[in-house]
């Protein structure tokens, strides 16, 4: 979060993640079962389990740019809709601070209250309402945000209004270039979604292969376990299953 430079509200900082109370939990306890599956089945040591606890922050840090990642995507789909909802109010005649106060209506509807969007837009209401100015605060949303089709629209938005240019087209224009470019991006995670769903589930398919050589063949491992060539090589596929994953993760994140 970051103190809003209007009214001395609290604004969300997107390019900032922060865990919930839960969230953290969840993932400490979700860390701490992977530190837990590497060292009983790479290692078969509580020891090298409680060891690797000393990477958690960096876990947490991975999971926590995930989490605002997929709060960015959020935001993004949501301001297209939001644009489009301020075009089509444009075009019915509403003046372009009305145009606003009407697409939160529409958002609401679409999204419901506690939504992110209409956070953003009921910010925006308000701010009219105390004779704020309408292109500073798309301007500090654009900032916030991160997301280069918001910082675009503020810029174009700002430079269209201070210029006396047409802002009835200008939306227009821009909420069907950010719609083009979501309708893309959409396709392609349409697209990439099943290879996204057999990346993470390979990515479980060394543990389960272990733990059925556990059960099925008890002590078939025990020659890798407990000496120096066997952590050496245990070591060696750890580092490789660790590359693959992150590479996995690369591949399936494709963005325009």
């Amino acid at each position: 979060m970051r103190q809003g430079s209007q009214h001395g509200e609290k604004l969300i900082d997107y390019r900032n993640y922060h865990y919930t109370p839960a969230e953290f939990v969840l993932n400490v306890l979700i860390g701490s079962i992977l530190a837990w599956a590497i060292g009983h089945f790479f290692y078969d040591s509580l020891i090298v389990s409680a060891s690797l606890l000393v990477f958690m922050p960096f876990f947490l840090n991975y999971r926590r740019k995930d989490y605002g990642r997929k709060r960015r995507d959020d935001l993004k789909l949501q301001f297209k809709d939001a644009v489009n909802s301020i075009s089509a109010n444009q075009k019915a005649g509403y003046s372009i601070e009305n145009s606003f106060r009407e697409a939160l209506h529409d958002m609401v509807l679409l999204y419901g209250v506690k939504s992110i969007i209409v956070k953003e837009l009921d910010y925006i209401r308000r701010g009219l309402d105390n004779n704020l100015v309408l292109e500073q605060m798309l301007l500090d949303l654009g900032v916030r945000s991160g997301i280069d089709d918001i910082k675009q629209f503020s810029e174009v938005f700002a430079i269209a209004k201070r210029s006396g240019g047409n802002l009835t087209e200008t939306i227009a224009t821009t909420a069907l270039i950010i719609e083009q470019k979501s309708d893309v991006e959409q396709e392609i995670d349409v697209m990439i979604s099943s290879r996204r769903m057999e990346s993470n589930v390979m990515s479980l398919v060394p543990f389960f292969m272990i733990l059925y050589m556990d059960i099925s063949s008890a002590g078939f491992f025990d020659s890798l376990y407990h000496n120096i060539a066997g952590i050496a090589i245990m070591s060696v596929c750890l580092v490789i299953y660790v590359a693959a994953y992150l590479i996995s993760q690369r591949l399936v994140d494709i963005r325009i």
